[in-house]
Formats: structure tokens, C-alpha cells, sequence
């Protein structure tokens, strides 16, 4: 065999060890009645579950416990999910910068001990740029 040839056959057996390995790591958009049941299962794979922030009437946060000065990596809060299944979410990291102002939160993590324990989260903030073109389509009328 040529050295080209034994090259091409690594760089091509490298080529599927990274693509396996990526595909391992994805998980999948679940709801929190689902990642419930993987735990009970015994299904400890990570996964993705999105929701919105529960408030109250005033628009404030429930359930939202950060205090940095006892533990600045321990974050509480509660996430409704698309079936409006409310669960307590833990982030041993620090609050998200913008935490407050997010529409929409995507989760990565499992269902530890009846707590949802998350590795990352995901937030989707209002547009900057919506309500500048609201205000522009409506001062010309």
C-alpha cells in the first residue's frame, strides 16, 4: 500500500471517531414529564427541555432563589414547559447574566432527585430591535 493511501484510510477513520462521538453527545427536546420517566427508568442522558419563566401577575419571578454571597453557584428556579408542567430547576453555576428579562429558557440536563438539574441554559431575550420597528411602522401613521 502507498503512504497516500494509508493517510487517506486514518484521516477517514478520524473523520467517523469524531462524527460518532458528536452524535453521542446530542440529546433530544423532551418535556419534563418525559425526562421524569427517563430518570425513573434509570436514563441518565442529557437532555433539552424548554419553557418559560413562572411569574406572577406583576411579572415577577416564582421560585427564583440566587443569593452569591451564601453560594454564588447555586441557582433555583421554577420552568413551566410546553405541557405547562411546572418543575424546580438547580444550576450549580452563577445566574445568568439577563436572567429576568428572558422570554423563552432551554435547558440541558436530567432529572436528579426530583429536581431537574441543569448543565447549561439557553436564554431568548426580547429583540432590541422589535420595538424600535414597531415605533418606526407606527410614527409614519
Amino acid at each position: 500500500m502507498k503512504k497516500s493511501h494509508i493517510i487517506g484510510i486514518l484521516v477517514i477513520a478520524a473523520a467517523i471517531m469524531i462524527i460518532m462521538t458528536s452524535v453521542g453527545d446530542a440529546s433530544t427536546y423532551v418535556s419534563f414529564g418525559e425526562a421524569i420517566e427517563r430518570a425513573e427508568d434509570g436514563d441518565m442522558t442529557k437532555v433539552h427541555v424548554v419553557g418559560r419563566l413562572k411569574k406572577d401577575a406583576q411579572g415577577h419571578i416564582i421560585g427564583m432563589n440566587y443569593d452569591p454571597v451564601v453560594d454564588p453557584n447555586y441557582f433555583t428556579f421554577m420552568l413551566v414547559d410546553t405541557n405547562r408542567v411546572e418543575q424546580q430547576v438547580v444550576y450549580y453555576n452563577p445566574k445568568p447574566q439577563d436572567f429576568e428579562r428572558s422570554e423563552q429558557v432551554v435547558i440541558t440536563g436530567n432529572m436528579q432527585n426530583k429536581v431537574f438539574v441543569a448543565d447549561k441554559i439557553l436564554l431568548k431575550c426580547p429583540s432590541k430591535y422589535v420595538e424600535k420597528e414597531v415605533q418606526q411602522n407606527t410614527a409614519g401613521l
